[in-house]
């Protein structure tokens, strides 16, 4: 499969180019930036072509991988899935629910894959424990954390102008939801939002199968207290989610494979529609905060 890669930040040079530049099952045909030097430098660096025009790089691909701001990302993926390309896309997939709607809804009338870069459903050891709970039911409530020193660290995304806008509830709260709701079921209603520390938020949520969940998302907890946590509690007792040492490299690999197994038919469950639901949660839940709305939420 032909693929280029839109984004030159660093997300995009750590992972998303070493990542297609190795893998056997991709073509890395080129990069595109909204920096033309940046572009440049990072082509040069994996030996590929860089683009200074994104219709061109969508001319020569089948698909593209988006390492992007998310306001950045929604509407080159429809322009991309419009022009018949395959999609890997990161999260979240759209700040807004319009325009997360407008990229399913291109994915959808082109017929073309997309697959959406949620970390831990790439990771074997944290998917397979998400499949076999899952598969126990049985959950009476869930409390996950996700607690992350980006703002009290020295991050390389520290200074990412929509992290310091939109803060921890839309960074690693879809990592939060992508793990709780394959276990628990949808979301029907975010009970209370409340803020914390810095930019730290506070969520319960409501399943549609009646099991509640907390959330505790944060990019600000100090750097001895970041980690991710998730623990259920049901009729088979209590598990929590398993560490792993694999890194993003290794789980962006597996996303890349999922896109090549979707494109053949085999649709993973992070595609972009799975993204839309995570975006419509993030929102409500961004009403409820700011005080503009409850967080009841219409069924997908």
């Amino acid at each position: 499969m032909r693929i280029g890669l839109l984004g030159t930040g660093p997300w995009a040079r750590m992972v998303h180019a070493p990542v297609l530049a190795a893998h056997g099952g991709l073509d890395f045909v080129g990069v595109w930036g909204r920096r033309a030097d940046a572009a440049k430098e990072l082509a040069d660096q994996h030996g590929t072509r860089p683009y200074d025009d994104v219709d061109a790089l969508l001319a020569d691909v089948d698909a593209v991988a988006v390492a992007l701001p998310p306001a950045v990302q929604a509407p080159l993926a429809e322009r991309a899935a419009r022009a018949g390309r395959h999609l890997l896309l990161d999260k979240p997939l759209s700040l807004t629910v319009d325009q997360g709607r407008a990229v399913v809804d291109a994915v959808r009338a082109a017929g073309v894959a997309s697959v959406v870069f949620f970390t831990t459903r790439f990771q074997p050891e944290t998917a397979e424990w998400i499949a076999r709970q899952a598969d126990e039911g049985g959950w009476f409530t869930a409390r996950a954390e996700w607690l992350g020193a980006v703002f009290t660290g020295d991050s390389p995304f520290a200074a990412s102008p929509w992290r310091r806008e939109k803060g921890a509830l839309w960074d690693v709260g879809p990592h939060a939801l992508s793990v709780l709701l394959p276990v628990l079921g949808d979301v029907s209603r975010i009970a209370a939002a409340a803020h914390g520390p810095g930019d730290t938020v506070h969520l319960v949520l409501e399943h549609q199968g009646g099991t509640t969940s907390t959330a505790t998302l944060s990019l600000t907890a100090p750097q001895a207290a970041a980690g991710a946590a998730v623990e259920l509690r049901g009729t088979a007792g209590v598990t929590r989610l398993p560490e792993t040492a694999e890194g993003a490299t290794e789980a962006l690999t597996r996303a890349a494979d999922a896109l090549l197994a979707a494109a053949s038919g085999t649709p993973h469950p992070c595609d972009a529609a799975f993204a839309l639901r995570v975006t419509e949660i993030l929102a409500a839940s961004q009403s409820l905060l700011d005080g503009t709305a409850q967080g009841v939420l219409d069924t997908p």
